[in-house]
């Protein structure tokens, strides 16, 4: 069973109030109460029953609600609605403040409600926000409304009530801000949303002096209070104060002072609850120093509470706020804005928040600024959030135009109209269009980031504007190179950095897109005739296809040497420098475009030895497709005759390219090693072409019959290069060891070997000054040659055995076959002195049995009992060299 609370007393019944009938019914217990409170409970009930009432009346009523109030605070856990519900009296309170003329102040009810209002929210339960702020709105438009009344002696009295009808106000806002024994700040920030369209949005001096009043003696109460539990819930900073700076600066002098009064509470408000504990006296001291300072002092105060004591997000609303007043018709509000404005942005600009509504404020509102030193501002605002947040910035702008179904190129315009800026801007872009690259620069950040496809139509924008025509020239090469690099990554890799950007309608693909800009950056930098070129050779759909794509790139940049393009240099330049790092993504394109340059001489010219060092690391790449290109290159270095020292750099590379374990690239080695020997000197060139006569020996016996054939073409094709008075060790070794395999390969089954050998054995006969062999090389067959030349050079004998022993591992049966015959006449000529070690040739002999051939496995054979017979022979003269027999 409910106990009941009250065990002496019968349990009060409350108020209540019937809605349909307007009756209230009232039954409470007054026991405890004085008769003179008593008196004021019965009164209270009989005027909340009456209709009309007169002036006297409202006041006894008041009156009334005040000694019930101050009854009920007096009582220990007293509460309002054990007499009365709170909520009617302050409804009815509200109504007949309402009820009170704005057009003449002459009676005090209004002043004697508010106190009631006071005096009721000191006693339990407290206001509901809703009835707190419903009061607030009507007592402020009740009192901001009242005609102007100034001080004289035939309106003493009206002047008198007055000031103590401001004073009630005061006191009412005062007691509502209160939240037990500390303000709110969230309440101060509901309050000041009420009162500030009286002082923005007013046209009469005196409604607007009023709200600056009423705001100031608020914050001058907050200031009283040094712990704030809940400051970080007031928001309104930066609105604040960018409302009240402009006011400082208005031609009223009552306005600007009210202004500067509010304005000065507010900073010590921030001081005291912001700044470091250290420096807050000092600052505070400062503060008061300036107290109703003229506006420069207001200002230079503002723009230090804009750098250190606003947060991002309230320094966004005092931009908005400044760049509102811009737009006003008033001139002057406009000229305010733009002064404020240009002091606080005066040094660089903090971290701003809120940047995509600042954007889309200068977006839609740009062409509506029409005053010279606004538009300045509004230019410099853009200026410097593109230049700190270029992502949300030019994101921002495209959402809004994408949006509004409209385009306003005002934006793009200022963007363009700083020079420095525009330069960082479009950097900016270039590095967002290749994300697979290393990041450079910017630290990550939270904040939005841009797409690749909208940083490319951003380029597109940007190069569309006019006014920058010579900049573009400072950044062509690098940005040239990034849209190709782009167009590259997207046609042979896919776009794999997708953002979300289904708000964009209307977009071309990205490879459109980044071709579109790549087009306009060359028409904006006059190079029309080179994009009417490519375009009539077909380049542009080149480079869109995934299978042709390279062969896009080629045309691209042989249009470049053709056309003798003005950046071909600093685009080389540009190459060179991402070619430093060895895992650069779009090497690829880097080099197909570098190939064609290179046969501009300018460009050429420019290849330093610290470029040579950067291109021979990539010959360690091994990439087929690369290592191909750079071998073209070292071609086109060739037929430059100025690049010597740069050519010796590379040789040593070319040469090892011969091992690669790539046929493909072996074959392209092969290649440029012909035409170097065709397109060097032999002065310039003489330890490479020694190195190359080493190196080509093992591919005589290549079993690639295309591969074979241009080993010999190019040995042939430096025996022309060799004179005889140069022919010094070890040039003339390489050359008599290449005799026989010049000899026996004029039985290749290639038969262009064939027509490649004998000219290059009369080539070497002459070089080493055998004039009767010459002939006998130019017009005999294999067995005369090889017989005259055993027969000449018989002391060469043991030189021509081991030749003859290499090519026993030949793929050809028929060079295997003459050389086991021609290893067998060489033997029966040894003597013991020219005999070295016979186990070579037993061991080599021995495997040739088991050849796959059965001639050569026959000679093989043949041969080594013509061996034995040559070892018994010379075991039995008694200064032989030879063991027993060999089994």
């Amino acid at each position: 069973m409910q106990m009941n609370p009250y065990p002496n007393k019968q349990k009060p019944n409350r108020v209540t109030f019937s809605q349909s009938t307007g009756q209230v019914s009232w039954n409470p217990n007054l026991t405890g109460l004085r008769q003179s409170e008593r008196d004021a409970c019965e009164f209270i009930l009989e005027f909340l029953e009456q209709g009309q009432v007169s002036q006297s009346d409202k006041l006894k009523f008041l009156r009334a609600v005040d000694t019930l109030s101050s009854a009920v605070r007096s009582q220990p856990n007293g509460s309002m609605n054990d007499y009365f519900p709170k909520s009617i009296l302050a409804k009815k309170i509200e109504v007949l403040i309402l009820e009170e003329s704005t057009e003449v102040l002459v009676s005090s009810v209004r002043q004697q409600a508010m106190l009631c209002i006071v005096a009721l929210s000191q006693v339990n339960p407290p206001f509901y926000l809703s009835q707190k702020l419903d009061l607030v709105n009507s007592c402020i438009s009740s009192t901001f409304s009242l005609p102007l009344i100034a001080p004289s002696l035939d309106r003493k009295e009206s002047a008198s009530l007055y000031l103590q009808t401001i004073q009630a106000l005061d006191d009412l806002l005062q007691a509502l801000i209160m939240e037990g024994l500390d303000p709110s700040m969230a309440l101060l920030q509901d309050f000041l949303e009420i009162i500030l369209p009286w002082l923005t949005l007013s046209e009469k001096v005196h409604e607007q002096t009023r709200a600056l009043g009423a705001i100031a003696r608020m914050l001058r109460f907050i200031c009283n209070f040094p712990e704030l539990s809940d400051m970080t819930e007031f928001s309104m900073s930066g609105k604040l104060i960018g409302i009240l700076g402009l006011f400082c600066m208005n031609a009223n002098y009552e306005i600007s002072t009210g202004a500067s009064e509010a304005l000065h509470y507010l900073f010590k408000i921030l001081v005291l609850h912001r700044s470091v504990k250290q420096k807050t006296e000092v600052i505070l001291k400062d503060l008061q120093k300036h107290f109703r300072g003229g506006w420069f002092a207001n200002i230079q105060s503002l723009t230090m509470f804009f750098r250190k004591y606003l947060t991002p997000e309230e320094r966004a609303d005092m931009l908005m706020v400044s760049m509102e007043a811009m737009t006003s018709a008033n001139r002057k509000d406009a000229f305010a804005a733009s002064k404020m404005l240009k002091m606080i942005l005066k040094y660089s600009m903090p971290e701003i928040g809120k940047v995509p509504e600042i954007i889309q404020y200068i977006y839609h509102n740009v062409n509506n600024i029409t005053e010279p030193t606004a538009q300045g501002t509004i230019e410099k605002i853009l200026y410097l959030l593109a230049q700190t947040y270029t992502d949300e910035v030019i994101l921002t702008l495209f959402k809004t135009e994408d949006q509004s179904q409209r385009v306003v190129h005002k934006p793009w315009e200022i963007l363009a109209s700083f020079p420095k800026g525009y330069e960082v801007i479009m950097e900016f872009l270039m590095q967002k269009l290749t994300p697979y690259q290393k990041s450079k620069g910017r630290e990550p950040s939270h904040r939005m980031e841009i797409s690749p496809l909208i940083a490319t139509r951003a380029i597109q924008e940007l190069l569309l504007e006019p006014s920058r025509r010579m900049e573009i020239h400072t950044f062509f090469s690098s940005l040239f190179m990034a849209l190709l690099f782009r167009i590259s990554f997207l046609v042979l890799e896919g776009d794999t950095d997708i953002q979300d950007e289904q708000h964009i309608t209307g977009w071309v693909d990205p490879v459109s897109c980044s071709i579109e800009a790549l087009k306009t950056l060359m028409l904006s930098t006059g190079y029309g005739d080179h994009v009417s070129y490519v375009q009539k050779l077909g380049g542009w759909e080149l480079l869109t296809s995934p299978e042709r794509h390279y062969e896009g790139v080629t045309l691209l940049a042989r249009t470049m040497v053709i056309k003798n393009c003005w950046h071909n240099r600093p685009i080389f330049s540009f190459i060179i420098s991402m070619l430093q790092d060895l895992n650069y993504t779009n090497h690829l394109t880097a080099f197909v475009f570098m190939t064609q340059l290179l046969r501009c001489p300018g460009v050429a010219a420019t290849a330093n030895e610290a470029i040579i060092r950067i291109l021979a690391d990539w010959f360690q790449y091994e990439e087929p497709a690369t290592v191909k290109l750079l071998l073209r290159m070292v071609v086109i270095f060739a037929k430059h005759r100025n690049m010597v020292r740069q050519l010796r750099v590379l040789q040593p590379y070319v040469l090892n390219c011969c091992y690669s374990l790539d046929s493909d690239i072996v074959t392209e080695t092969f290649e440029v090693l012909k035409r170097l020997t065709q397109l060097l000197s032999w002065r310039q060139h003489a330890s490479f072409f020694v190195q190359l006569s080493f190196t080509l020996g093992p591919f005589f016996e290549e079993e690639s019959e295309h591969l074979r054939l241009m080993a010999f073409e190019t040995y042939g094709a430096l025996l022309t290069k060799v004179k005889r008075r140069v022919l010094v060790f070890p040039l003339k070794h390489q050359v008599l060891n290449l005799i026989v395999p010049l000899v026996l390969h004029l039985e290749d089954v290639n038969v262009s070997v064939v027509q490649v050998c004998r000219p290059a054995l009369c080539r070497t006969a002459a070089i080493l000054g055998w004039s009767r062999l010459k002939a006998i090389f130019a017009e005999k067959d294999v067995w005369t040659i090889l017989r005259a030349l055993l027969k000449q050079k018989a002391n060469e004998a043991p030189w021509f055995l081991k030749q003859c022993l290499a090519l026993f591992k030949s793929p050809q049966a028929s060079i295997r076959q003459t050389a086991v015959r021609f290893a067998g006449q060489i033997i029966q000529t040894l003597d013991r002195k020219e005999v070295g070690d016979i186990e070579d040739v037993y061991a080599a002999l021995r495997s040739m049995r088991e050849d796959p051939d059965p001639m050569v496995s026959c000679l093989a054979t043949q041969t080594l009992y013509i061996l034995e017979a040559k070892e018994k022979q010379l075991t039995n003269t008694p200064t032989s060299c030879f063991c027993s027999r060999r089994p």
